[in-house]
């Protein structure tokens, strides 16, 4: 089965150069609810024009609808799905699950594709996605080559695997950094980037990007992905015919590849397709790199020689690694030299002098030169651009006309108008009929075209023209209506606790940090479920009745885990918390009790809907999410809230090892590692970061309506005796020294 080339557009430049270079298919977003909120994206206009455009090349177009969704802009969703539906778009990629139950509800004409957003990593998330009516899934970028295709095995369903382009150190949907701790949620598109920062003089978390290059001839995968809708509309056309030339002649183009990296790049990695993988972060400078061309043979205050791999020309710009700088230094080629003459050009291997700019830093010997733009490449990508604005796809109504000799009836869509006679034999019945077609074809500015026109006249009856319009303008005015009057589906009736004293969770990862508690002051412990739990032992020093066991977001060693389950299961645990959409295939069993974590969000009373749907107890507002969002929830929440009110929380959770050194002289024992005012925690080749300060929202407890209080001692270490002395002060409502409240009064 041939692969299908998934292109991305940020803007309509870039998705008419994907498909001149030969994407199958193009992703975008528009104005709305785009996890690349900061990118131009397209207008309605615009979308139904491309897709229209699109469609007469049989190419596919995918509409990112891939952000968490606050309970305020439900109805402004409805207009953006509206757009999709009324464009024929060939999919819409998700990942809040309140937007999953309003598309299955009242858009099933549109194709859900599960984004990467909602971390499916394994073939459970998967399977279940595929049991909700989802056609295709986004991969975590982190998975192997065969646990990719172990999930492409399943019958039914399209996988989708990104191939090229900007890698996120965490999962995709498990980052909170940059929203915790600036208040741009990179789970609404608004990502402030903070991996690429420095921490203890490095780039610890800055990746490079991903290039799977010839390994995609071995993807199993339907689709294969290019990150990209931030570049530019140059990169897109590089970088598609980069991977449509390898698709097509089963080989690389070193020129083209070289195209490509002078455009944009950051130094290439497979991440861990082939396997685990420590060569993925480019610790030393961010940002665009460029092709390598050659290193200093000279260096002198106001020029340096080297001899270039690469033909270069004047205005051309360079860049040069250097000690000491966050970011290579970089200029325009303004003069240079082959021995005292000055030249435009220097072809490959003339021993070339480069004047420097004014100010610009010393040069040493050695320093290596890239090639960070070229005007010759620049010109090498030419597209041709279709005439615009005649390819949008109206639907096509079909409209129904009788005639008897006191009525004239015109139906549509299951909308009729009628008007009272009578009516006067025609002297041609067959110029009624064209009469009738022609006012019926005019449609004007309305978003749907005339389809069949079932006529009936027996009795050859004359209607007049007149008559004909006013009827047609009445009939499609109450279709344009019914188009534009969708609502949100319907939800239980919000779930009202009942006047009693405090319900109090707590939850952990060592039963020795709460061992000094009195646990009948606790309604349950959640203990978290890890490869080394000993379930057994556990329920030897816990009480059975109150103990919750709760899966961690990420479980890359199903089978393990599967074990787990099953074996905890047989002791008679009956309560059960999830965090990831996977987690359904691992809790199968009926007659348990199901509740959410924070990590599984839900933002929207559709979302929490869709929780009690699955059959679940309750749901937990999300660590991000604000004070105004979680007082609308608890209005039109079905199910009991718990609200954290202590914890300390993930800002990352990634693949990708922060330690030194090589992964076969590594300890693996559990690593602590300051970062400043983050710090990062290394355990079974997993690392965590988090905000030194804990997060707290213990004195705003009575202004957050919630049927249930929760503290968490989990990942850092904690004694049994700070333990004990902190569950007072947030039972209290205490204002907890050192810690911090998130976007709880922000906007996000």
């Amino acid at each position: 089965m041939k692969k299908e080339l998934l292109a991305p557009a940020g803007d309509l430049e870039s998705g008419l150069a994907a498909l001149y270079y030969g994407a199958d298919a193009v992703y975008l977003g528009l104005k709305s609810f785009s996890a690349r909120a900061t990118a131009a994206n397209f207008s309605a206009a615009e979308l139904k024009d491309f897709t229209g455009y699109a469609h007469t090349l049989n190419r596919k177009i995918y509409v990112t609808v891939n952000t968490l969704v606050q309970e305020e802009e439900l109805s402004n969703l409805l207009k953006i799905l509206d757009i999709c539906s009324v464009a024929h778009v060939d999919g819409i990629i998700v990942q809040d699950v309140g937007v999953v139950r309003i598309i299955k509800e009242r858009y099933p004409e549109l194709d859900l594709h599960a984004s990467t957003q909602l971390a499916v990593h394994n073939k459970e998330g998967a399977l279940f996605l595929k049991s909700l009516g989802f056609t295709r899934v986004v991969l975590a970028r982190e998975l192997s080559l065969p646990k990719i295709k172990e999930i492409t095995k399943i019958p039914g369903l399209e996988t989708e695997v990104f191939i090229h382009g900007a890698l996120c150190y965490s999962y995709s949907g498990q980052c909170l950094f940059s929203s915790l701790e600036f208040g741009k949620s990179a789970n609404r598109g608004k990502c402030a980037y903070p991996c690429r920062s420095e921490f203890n003089g490095k780039h610890l978390f800055s990746m490079k990007d991903l290039a799977l290059q010839a390994e995609v001839l071995n993807l199993p995968a339907t689709s294969l992905k290019i990150e990209g809708r931030k570049k530019s509309p140059l990169y897109v056309a590089a970088v598609t015919d980069y991977y449509r030339h390898l698709l097509d002649e089963g080989k690389s183009d070193t020129l083209k590849a070289e195209n490509l990296k002078q455009i944009f790049s950051r130094p290439w990695t497979t991440l861990h397709f082939l396997g685990k993988n420590k060569d993925v972060i480019d610790r030393d400078f961010v940002g665009h790199r460029g092709l390598l061309i050659g290193t200093v043979i000279e260096a002198h205050r106001e020029y340096f020689k080297f001899k270039p791999t690469h033909e270069i020309e004047r205005y051309d710009g360079l860049q040069l690694d250097l000690t000491g700088r966050e970011k290579p230094f970089g200029f325009s080629l303004e003069k240079m030299k082959i021995g005292e003459k000055n030249v435009y050009k220097a072809h490959k291997g003339n021993l070339v002098e480069v004047l420097l700019p004014p100010k610009a830093p010393f040069i040493p010997k050695g320093t290596s030169v890239y090639l960070a733009s070229s005007t010759k490449v620049k010109g090498s990508y030419p597209y041709q651009k279709p005439r615009l604005g005649i390819w949008a796809e109206n639907p096509a109504v079909n409209v129904s006309i009788s005639i008897s000799k006191n009525r004239f009836l015109a139906e549509a869509t299951g909308i009729s108008v009628q008007k009272e006679g009578p009516f006067e034999k025609a002297e041609s019945p067959e110029r009624t009929k064209d009469a009738v077609l022609k006012s019926f074809s005019k449609t004007g500015d309305v978003a749907f075209n005339l389809g069949e026109l079932s006529f009936t006249n027996t009795e050859g009856l004359f209607v007049p023209v007149s008559l004909l319009n006013e009827v047609r303008r009445e009939l499609y005015s109450q279709i344009v209506i019914e188009q534009e009057s969708r609502t949100l589906p319907e939800i239980e009736a919000p779930f009202i606790p009942k006047e009693q004293e405090e319900k109090w969770l707590i939850k952990t990862d060592d039963f020795e940090k709460i061992s000094l508690l009195d646990f009948d002051e606790f309604e349950e412990i959640l203990y978290v479920l890890d490869a080394k739990t000993d379930v057994k032992e556990l329920l030897t020093l816990l009480p059975k009745k109150k103990v919750r066991l709760s899966l961690p977001p990420v479980i890359r060693k199903s089978s393990l885990f599967h074990t787990k389950v099953k074996e905890a299961l047989n002791l008679g645990i009956k309560k059960w918390e999830i965090s990831n959409i996977g987690h359904f295939e691992f809790l199968k069993t009926k007659g348990i009790d199901i509740s959410l974590s924070p990590f599984f969000y839900t933002l929207n009373s559709q979302a929490l809907q869709f929780a009690k749907e699955q059959g679940l107890s309750r749901a937990a507002y999300s660590f991000e999410d604000t004070l105004e969002n979680r007082v609308l929830l608890a209005e039109k929440s079905p199910l009991p809230l718990v609200n954290v009110l202590y914890a300390d929380v993930p800002l990352f959770i990634s693949e990708n090892c922060i330690r030194d050194g090589a992964c076969d002289t590594c300890s693996h024992q559990e690593k602590w590692v300051d970062l400043g005012t983050t710090e990062a925690l290394s355990k079974d080749c997993r690392t965590y970061v988090f905000d030194k300060r804990s997060y707290s929202l213990s004195s705003f407890k009575k202004k957050i309506p919630a049927s249930y209080f929760e503290m968490d001692f989990v990942y850092k270490p904690y004694t049994k005796e700070e333990v004990k002395a902190l569950q007072k002060e947030i039972r209290g409502g205490n204002d907890l020294k050192n810690t911090f409240m998130g976007n709880l009064l922000r906007k996000i």
